[in-house]
């Protein structure tokens, strides 16, 4: 297909000059004289044979066509430029964000983040955290790791580990707790998953002593919360292995109640880019490497 000649320069011209309703302001950002812009739009005006300016005694003031030219330029050249940037000594770096559970991203992600860097040196990785709750249309996300059973509406998951829940606590918290009877006098803390303790009670044989912990969007701050004392919490222990080895964090009983596994999930009308091919691939291999169980299409 043979295209049009367009004239880039003029339109720059008037698309710099229409943001900033000034030739003089334009001719400073694109590095040229005022003259130079001023010629290009009277040029580019002529070419279309409209008026894109209403030239005032102190200023410009954009015409109803400047009006529908000024978006489509706007998202044209920003697009170009997003793509330029993509480039960097000779190589071109590919865009992936991904939405992490915070538990997920600081306790086994982020440990990990160099050996992903070496595998994968042409993506460009953005990393936005979440609480479980993640749209990923809305927030322009290309893949979600989240908690839960791995069934969400309109989403293809994949299967990354489980992760048991277990009583997580600090060492003077857990001088206390022999039993899980024990756990009865203690300050539970809550995360956003009001099953959470009933089903660990349940495992453990017993009924729920009545829960008046404080409650916490983020099992991560629910864990720190812990380590300085201020209750147990439950949360899986896969997440807190530098905390446990350090002794900051202890876990006292055994226990366990299987309430979710961590899951890859994308959009099912998303195609995959090369760079999500890649990053999923990665993931797979690493959380396989672990033991983890690889995972199936949900």
């Amino acid at each position: 297909m043979t295209r049009p000649h367009l004239p880039l320069n003029a339109l720059r011209a008037f698309e710099s000059s229409a943001r900033h309703l000034s030739f003089t302001l334009a001719a400073s950002e694109l590095n040229v004289t005022q003259a130079a812009v001023s010629q290009q739009v009277r040029g580019l005006e002529a070419r279309l044979g409209v008026a894109l300016f209403r030239r005032l005694p102190r200023g410009l003031a954009l015409s109803d066509e400047g009006h529908a030219l000024l978006p489509v330029l706007v998202d044209a050249f920003g697009r170009m430029e997003a793509v330029i940037q993509q480039f960097d000594n000779g190589h071109f770096f590919e865009v992936l964000t991904v939405g992490v559970v915070g538990t997920f991203a600081v306790g086994w992600l982020m440990p990990r983040l160099r050996l992903f860097q070496e595998s994968c040196p042409f993506i460009d990785l953005r990393l936005m955290t979440h609480n479980n709750v993640v749209d990923l249309a809305a927030e322009g996300l290309d893949f979600a790791i989240r908690f839960g059973d791995g069934s969400w509406q309109g989403m293809q998951a994949e299967h990354l580990m489980d992760a048991p829940l277990t009583v997580l606590c600090a060492p003077a918290v857990a001088a206390r707790i022999a039993r899980p009877l024990a756990l009865a006098h203690e300050t539970l803390l809550r995360s956003y998953r009001p099953d959470d303790w009933p089903g660990w009670f349940a495992a453990a044989g017993m009924a729920c002593p009545a829960i008046r912990g404080p409650v916490f969007d983020s099992s991560r701050l629910m864990v720190e919360a812990a380590m300085q004392g201020a209750g147990a919490a439950l949360a899986p222990a896969s997440m807190f292995a530098q905390e446990l080895d350090d002794g900051r964090l202890v876990r006292p009983l055994e226990i366990e109640v299987m309430t979710g596994s961590y899951w890859l999930t994308r959009l099912r009308s998303r195609p995959q880019s090369q760079a999500m091919q890649a990053f999923r691939q990665w993931l797979l291999e690493q959380t396989a490497a672990i033991g983890a169980p690889k995972g199936r299409p949900a």
